[in-house]
């Protein structure tokens, strides 16, 4: 067959009308099939389908609502402690108290906790020591709450019964919370450093002193009181004397 001046491919005009409309129609017979087989599995599944997403939309308007509840709930128990911490500050301390109640019932572990260990401060300065040790023993025992709380329940308690307490049982309760890098270093490392000076470990006393007054993590107050203690007992605990002479020539 000759080939048109027109077609260089080699096919006719005729030709592509036919694979256009070849194609049109092909087109369309699967649109229709698969709008038939759409027909099908909704007219044969239609229900399940529809029950399922359905379930997935209320599902997911449940967890939103959840997510807004429950930060809801966190802004009110801040709030709440807030007020109860402004009210302990001003010496309202029933109105504080009556303030965390709820929380230490309904609040989160966190602010559980937190209640709990302000209302055994509360106790203790109150002059209460029997009442505040059992209420930091109770943070201490609780594991549904953080541990950096129950922590410092422990220190807070064995520091309120010191006096009562062996110093062994200091040591085995505190040392392991005596360790630099840990939240409590200093307060509990201070208590078991005491426990030993009752035993006369004067060497493991001061070494610990020393350590926590070089601990730039520890508050500097506790700093400042373990380098004088650990100074008594012989152990040098300034990292860089020249400073501190300087320092204090400078005050």
């Amino acid at each position: 067959m000759a080939l048109t001046p027109n077609s260089p491919s080699g096919t006719t005009p005729a030709n592509s009308k036919d694979a256009a409309a070849q194609e049109t129609f092909l087109r369309e017979v699967d649109d229709a099939l698969r709008e038939d087989q759409l027909r099908k599995l909704l007219f044969t599944r239609g229900r399940p389908i529809l029950a399922l997403v359905i379930g997935g939309l209320v599902g997911l308007g449940g967890w939103l609502w959840y997510n807004d509840h429950q930060a809801s709930l966190r802004d009110q128990q801040s709030e709440a402690f807030v007020t109860a911490l402004d009210a302990l500050q001003a010496g309202r301390n029933q109105t504080a108290k009556s303030g965390m109640d709820p929380l230490a019932k309904t609040g989160n572990p966190g602010y559980r906790a937190a209640v709990q260990i302000t209302e055994a401060g509360i106790a203790e300065q109150a002059g209460k020591a029997a009442d505040a040790a059992k209420l930091f023993a109770a943070v201490s025992a609780d594991s549904a709450l953080p541990g950096p709380y129950r922590d410092l329940a422990t220190v807070r308690e064995v520091a309120t019964n010191f006096d009562k307490l062996a110093p062994q049982t200091v040591i085995d309760r505190l040392k392991p919370l005596a360790v630099p890098g840990k939240p409590w270093f200093g307060s509990a490392g201070e208590l078991v450093a005491m426990a030993y000076l009752k035993q006369n470990k004067t060497e493991l006393a001061g070494a610990l002193l020393a350590s926590i007054a070089k601990d730039k993590a520890v508050p500097d107050t506790l700093r400042r009181r373990t380098r004088q203690l650990a100074g008594q007992l012989g152990v040098d605990a300034v990292e860089n004397p020249a400073a501190t002479v300087s320092g204090s020539e400078a005050q």
